[in-house]
């Protein structure tokens, strides 16, 4: 068996033209334009290219962005006045600050301020508590991109034995919470885990988000299981990779993303996502307000 190579970069080519269909009918029908402001704080290489990417994202779909930068010796009082302000902006409908951010500033803090409403990267308390009930405003941006690779790809969840390799609050925790929301049976392993491969073996769907590489083997794998590999990790020798043995994984999973270009394209369009649902609703509740009256 060798696995069917699931492209990230075609599932988010299809996500982002219903994206740009979604933001012309709201140019159309409400004469707005969805807004995303990017806060960036210091010249952190890395971060620049995140930044700079996710506007060249907007600017294929029609979102309109700016970005707000500080420099690093700025103080946590004006990033959170800036966040006020852009809180009240009617013309932005999404508020992301780029992490990392300098130890002098509460990254707690800074997510709290931002609005529920235009918090597009879903970290905010509330959105990330709503997973539980089922009603975030905005999911995570990287759990909701595999929930619509699986969705794409055809892939059922209920009653699927799921295993998430990695508990961070920005990946593992979410992506268990959602996946239990679709009524699949969540395992979910981390750094103390004893054994992992007794977890992981007995998987229907693998989703490992552990900044380790080559850390699944194909031992540690269901033959047919389907494999999403979240994590990126750059080699000595300059490469990329994720968590899993692909070249050895591959030939055991029935389905399987790759490194780069899996899961990482779909996290950015889940921002743009995201943006629009945030515009749509605004739109809508101004539209109804003018009926009210």
């Amino acid at each position: 068996m060798t696995a069917k190579l699931i492209d990230g970069n075609a599932i988010a080519r299809k996500v982002r033209e219903e994206i740009r269909v979604r933001v012309e009918v709201l140019k159309q029908k409400h004469g707005v334009a969805p807004g995303l402001a990017v806060i960036l704080i210091g010249e952190d290489p890395a971060s620049k290219v995140y930044v700079r990417n996710k506007i060249r994202a907007c600017a294929e779909v029609g979102i309109e962005s700016q970005v707000v930068r500080f420099p690093t010796t700025v103080s946590e009082q004006e990033v959170l006045d800036c966040i006020e302000r852009l809180n009240k902006d009617a013309a932005i409908n999404g508020i992301l600050v780029q992490l990392p951010i300098p130890p002098t500033i509460s990254i707690r803090a800074v997510l709290e301020t931002i609005s529920v409403d235009k918090d597009v990267d879903g970290f905010h308390l509330y959105n990330v508590g709503g997973l539980i009930a089922g009603d975030s405003v905005f999911p995570p941006c990287t759990p909701y991109g595999v929930q619509k690779i699986l969705e794409y790809e055809g892939i059922p969840l209920e009653g699927r034995n799921v295993t998430v390799v990695g508990a961070s609050n920005i990946v593992g925790k979410p992506m268990a919470l959602m996946l239990m929301q679709s009524e699949a049976t969540v395992a979910i392993c981390h750094a103390k885990t004893r054994d992992l491969a007794q977890y992981t073996i007995l998987a229907d769907i693998l989703v490992v988000a552990a900044g380790k590489p080559n850390l699944i083997l194909p031992q540690m794998v269901r033959t047919g299981a389907v494999v999403i590999d979240v994590g990126i990790n750059r080699l000595p020798d300059g490469r990329l990779v994720g968590d899993v043995d692909f070249e050895g994984v591959r030939q055991k999973a029935s389905h399987i993303t790759p490194v780069p270009g899996g899961v990482g394209p779909m996290t950015v369009t889940m921002l743009l996502y995201n943006t629009v649902a945030s515009a749509e609703r605004e739109a809508n509740h101004a539209a109804a307000g003018q009926i009210a009256r």
